[in-house]
C-alpha cells in the first residue's frame, strides 16, 4: 500500500457523519450563496484568533490578491516577499499590478531573512508579505518596525500556519491583514477551495467585502468600483465551521507525528539529514514535515521501492520560473533559496497518519540513509 504525503480519506472516515450533516445543513437552509454558514464561519474564525473581522473568499490566492488590494496595493507598487513559497503567493502580487521583490531565506528555518528586507525597500515599496512557511512564523517584530518607519502595510500569508504562534501571538494577528487558504491539504482544510482575510481594521474589511462581490457594497447591481467574484462557498464554509472546532486536535496530531519522526530519525544527523527546527518563541504546527539532505534526489529514488510517496516544497523557486523571468532575477541572485531547493523534501504528514505508516516511513528512511 502506498504511503502518501497527504491523504484525506482516514479523516473523512472518522468525521463522515458530521461532514455529510454539514452539507445537509446547507442544502436545507434555503441559502446557497453568502448565507448563514459563511457569516457564522467568518465570525468564528475571527473569534478563534481574537480578531473582530474576517471575510471569506473562494481560495487562498484571492485571499492574498484581494488582501493586498484592500491595503491599497496596485500598479506601480512593489511588494517584498520570498521566492521559497508556493507560486500563488507571487501570482497574487502580480495580479494586483504590483511587482514582487524577493529577499533570500534563512538556512535554519527556510523563512524570510528579515535582515535583508530594509535593503530591499524602495520609494515604490507598498507592502511586506511575509510567508509563514511549513507551519511556523516569520520573525515579525523587525518587519513591524520597518513598516512603521516607512509607512508600509503588512499582509501575512498564513496558508501554511493555521494555529501557529509567535511569542504567544497567533499567525494572522501580527499585521494589518492576513490571508489564509483552506485548500484541502491545509492544517484547516476544506473539501474543496476556500480562503479568508483576517483583520482588525473595519475599513479593510469593508473593502474586502466589496472586492469579493463585484465591487458592490450592500445593494445588488450597484457597483462602486469593478472588482471580483470571489465568494466563499456555503458548503465549504459549513464544513470549515465543523472542522474549526477540531483545529487544535489536528495540530496536536501533527505535532505527535513530528515527535515520532524526530525520535526515529534524529540520529541520522550524522548522515547528513537535517530535521525541522522550531525557532525560539514559535509554536510549530507542521503543515508539512520538511527535511533536507545533499543527496535528496538519490534518497527519493531509493524510497520508491518502499512505496512511499514524497513531496518537494518547493523544487523550483518562484524567481527561477519562466513565467517570472521578466522580473530579472539571475541564477545565483538568491543563493540560499536556490541551494536549499535542491536539498529539501517532505515526509508524509497529516494528523490521521496511522502509526504503522509512520513507522514504515521511519524505517525506510533509516535504511536508505544508512546505505548511502
Amino acid at each position: 500500500m502506498t504511503t502518501y504525503v497527504w491523504d484525506y480519506l482516514p479523516e473523512y472516515e472518522a468525521e463522515r457523519a458530521d461532514l455529510l450533516d454539514a452539507v445537509e445543513t446547507v442544502f436545507r437552509s434555503g441559502k446557497l450563496v453568502l448565507g448563514p454558514s459563511v457569516s457564522a464561519f467568518e465570525q468564528e474564525f475571527a473569534a478563534y484568533h481574537g480578531r473582530s473581522l474576517c471575510t471569506g473568499v473562494d481560495n487562498g490566492t484571492n485571499a492574498v490578491k484581494l488582501g493586498l488590494e484592500a491595503l491599497g496595493v496596485g500598479a506601480g507598487d512593489e511588494v517584498i516577499t520570498v521566492s521559497n513559497t508556493a507560486a500563488p503567493t507571487v501570482v497574487a502580487i502580480v495580479g494586483t499590478g504590483a511587482t514582487p521583490v524577493f529577499v533570500d531565506i534563512r538556512e535554519q528555518d527556510y523563512l524570510m531573512d528579515v535582515d535583508q528586507v530594509a535593503a530591499a525597500i524602495t520609494p515604490r515599496t507598498k507592502a511586506l508579505l511575509p510567508v509563514h512557511l511549513y507551519g511556523q512564523c516569520v520573525d515579525m517584530a523587525p518587519l513591524r518596525e520597518l513598516a512603521a518607519q516607512h509607512g508600509l502595510a503588512i499582509l501575512e500569508d498564513c496558508a501554511q500556519a493555521h494555529g501557529a504562534r509567535h511569542h504567544g501571538e497567533l499567525a494572522g494577528t501580527m499585521s494589518d491583514a492576513a490571508a489564509f487558504s483552506f485548500y484541502p491539504t491545509k492544517v484547516l482544510g476544506a473539501y474543496g477551495d476556500g480562503g479568508a482575510v483576517l483583520t482588525a481594521d473595519a475599513a479593510i474589511d469593508e473593502q474586502m467585502r466589496r472586492l469579493r462581490y463585484y465591487g458592490m457594497e450592500k445593494t445588488y447591481y450597484v457597483v462602486q468600483t469593478p472588482a471580483h467574484n470571489a465568494r466563499l462557498d456555503e458548503i465549504q464554509a459549513e464544513i470549515l465551521r465543523r472542522k474549526l472546532g477540531r483545529l487544535d486536535e489536528y495540530i496536536a496530531g501533527r505535532r505527535a507525528v513530528a515527535r515520532r519522526y524526530e525520535e526515529g530519525l534524529g540520529e541520522l544527523a550524522e548522515r547528513g539529514l537535517v530535521l525541522p527546527s522550531t525557532n525560539p518563541g514559535n509554536e510549530h504546527v507542521y503543515y508539512v514535515y520538511v527535511v533536507r539532505h545533499p543527496e535528496r534526489d538519490r534518497i527519493i529514488e531509493a524510497l520508491k521501492q518502499y512505496d512511499i510517496s514524497l513531496n518537494i516544497s518547493y523544487p523550483w523557486p518562484v524567481h527561477t520560473m519562466s513565467g517570472f523571468a521578466h522580473l530579472g532575477y539571475a541564477k545565483g541572485s538568491l543563493p540560499v533559496t536556490e541551494r536549499l531547493a535542491e536539498q529539501i523534501f517532505s515526509l508524509p504528514m497529516y494528523p490521521a497518519l496511522p502509526e504503522d505508516l509512520q513507522d514504515k516511513v521511519i524505517s525506510a528512511v533509516r535504511e536508505v540513509l544508512l546505505a548511502l
